[in-house]
């Protein structure tokens, strides 16, 4: 009976990131100034670039692409700013690698890109997957970044709720099969063949425990908006140390006001909450001015 619930959660999470998809590549209303390929650390790293003004890199989640998981925001957020979205290891136009998956090696792709597109610095706003990157970008390149965004994310995987945790460890690949992340892969991945080695070697790399230590996130001095779901599987306790750790969680009537903010949205899962345009826009619009 355990077996036959986490097999229907999962169905139901796969259920909800196909909405996300769809919602999220309704809207064509942006135009791209730019796209391509940095070569960077042994990949070929796409990226897309829209709109003018201070840079702000965006990092999508796990199985995602650039349209599937900011198709909705780009366009808001471009209308005042160069939006830079990228595409990780494996993801989307990104070619599929045999490197092994790491925090580490993702964030320092992102610095690459940076390096390939002549930017000193930019806001970086990450989401689950991203922004565990940009967390590890944070920690490896404080000086490349000058806010960070951190959307339903963690830099530890105690971060999220055990039964996260656990349904990390009972995906399976055919959870993915004919879904639109499959149809999105195979219509812009540049070998759609790998798709079944992508899976793979996600599915390996979601359990694995990780922890960027709470000694280095206390060290980053760049101002960072934590944007959570009230139930998104975060674990609010630890979410609520890490902006402690940041420098929140005081009186800002008795001081000075934290540099750093912490958004809790009612009424949102892990993936809904992607889907809350306006209010993630909101959010960034007032915390990146």
């Amino acid at each position: 009976m355990k077996n036959l619930l986490k097999t229907r959660n999962l169905f139901k999470l796969i259920s909800l990131l196909t909405i996300m998809f769809i919602a999220s590549q309704s809207n064509g209303q942006q135009i791209r100034s730019s796209s391509g390929y940095a070569p960077v650390n042994g990949l070929k790293v796409y990226y897309e670039v829209y709109g003018e003004g201070k840079p702000v890199v965006l990092l999508h989640g796990a199985f995602m692409t650039i349209a599937g998981n900011w198709g909705q925001l780009i366009p808001e957020l471009s209308k005042t700013r160069k939006v830079i979205a990228i595409e990780l290891q494996g993801h989307g136009h990104t070619p599929y690698s045999d490197r092994k998956l790491s925090h580490a090696t993702l964030a320092s792709d992102v610095e690459g890109v940076l390096d390939y597109l002549k930017i000193d610095s930019a806001d970086v706003v990450g989401y689950s997957m991203g922004g565990s990157v940009a967390y590890k970008f944070a920690i490896q390149s404080p000086k490349r970044l000058r806010k960070l965004v951190i959307i339903s994310s963690t830099y530890k995987s105690s971060g999220w709720l055990p039964e996260i945790n656990n349904a990390f460890k009972s995906w399976k690949p055919e959870f993915f099969t004919n879904t639109p992340m499959k149809a999105a892969y195979d219509a812009v991945a540049p070998d759609k063949t790998k798709w079944t080695k992508f899976i793979d070697q996600m599915i390996a790399f979601a359990p694995e425990a990780f922890d960027f230590g709470d000694s280095n996130i206390e060290k980053i001095s760049a101002p960072v908006l934590i944007i959570s779901g009230d139930n998104d599987g975060l674990d609010k306790i630890e979410l609520a140390k890490t902006y402690k750790l940041l420098g929140g969680a005081v009186s800002a009537d008795l001081g000075a006001r934290p540099k750093s903010q912490l958004a809790i949205v009612p009424a949102q899962g892990h993936v809904s909450l992607m889907m809350q345009t306006q209010t993630i826009f909101g959010y960034l619009d007032s915390f990146l001015k």
